[in-house]
């Protein structure tokens, strides 16, 4: 395909929320791409000098640039929704190519445009609904493990996980916390969470370690990194007849951060609608 490499997941995107319906969770949809394009963990685990995830930067730039050309809307952080058009919209290779070139020549023309945006640069930018991903990412793996583990805490209030404990210390099995989620007035589960600062991914082993840890600690269990998890470690977390493991990986823990609006404020931007003056020339 002519053009830069991430083009080559524009169709995927738009087909991937044709088929949802039109809309979906943003790492959801990254993660469908994924696995419908049968990309393996080594590429996966490929990273940019800014140290992001290669091959979801590139689905985030094809995502940009449906937005862009007027297929997906931007009204909400976090969920990529087709606009009226791009629920119908086919794509082929040439068209892939000339919507690329079309959003190209109208960034460049649109006045005020950032210098980054007239440039039209893609490897190692974060597109913008990455810039401050990458860095809360960073600033919470810079963090003590006793730090995170407190972090960890904090959010799981907000989520109103109830009487949470941190247990971490020699000893603890790899459990790191406990907490009491109120089902309602009458009923409620006991919670056991492991905290993993991770860089790197998080594999089965540590799935099953942590399920063989918690055995009698708890009804329901919950590992929170910010790494990822393989596709081996999300299937067994939620492998038949065992006791399911809720996951958290570093993109979900940054929307939740969003959110609850923990560490992040939240900036209004505005942005040049040029159809809407075409009416008055």
């Amino acid at each position: 395909m002519k053009g830069p490499e991430f083009l080559k997941y524009i169709n995927p995107v738009l087909t991937t929320l044709q088929s949802n319906g039109g809309a979906g969770d943003s790492s959801n949809v990254i993660e469908q791409v994924i696995d419908g394009l049968g990309i393996s963990e080594t590429d996966l685990e490929e990273t940019t000098s800014n140290g992001q995830s290669r091959i979801r930067n590139q689905i985030q730039w094809a995502r940009f640039y449906l937005f862009k050309a007027g297929l997906i809307d931007n009204t909400q952080r976090g969920i990529w929704r087709l606009t009226n058009e791009g629920l119908d919209k086919k794509l082929d290779q040439e068209s892939v190519y000339k919507l690329f070139k079309d959003v190209q020549d109208s960034v460049k023309k649109a006045p005020n445009s950032k210098p980054k945006e007239k440039e039209l640069k893609f490897e190692n930018i974060p597109t913008e609904d990455e810039e401050h991903s990458i860095g809360l990412i960073n600033l919470i793996q810079s963090l003590t493990p006793a730090g995170f583990e407190k972090l960890c805490k904090r959010l799981l209030i907000e989520i109103g996980i109830n009487e949470i404990l941190i247990t971490g210390g020699s000893g603890d099995q790899g459990i790191d916390g406990k907490g009491i989620v109120k089902l309602n007035d009458v009923v409620s589960l006991n919670i056991v969470f492991q905290c993993k600062r991770y860089k790197e991914t998080v594999s089965p082993h540590h799935v099953r370690d942590f399920r063989g840890a918690m055995q009698g600690r708890g009804e329901k269990g919950l590992i929170i990194t910010t790494g990822r998890f393989t596709k081996e470690a999300k299937s067994e977390a939620n492998r038949d007849g065992v006791t399911p493991i809720e996951l958290i990986d570093g993109n979900r823990l940054v929307e939740l951060f969003e959110k609850y609006r923990l560490g992040l404020k939240p900036v209004t931007i505005f942005e040049i609608d040029l159809e809407f003056f075409k009416g008055f020339n």
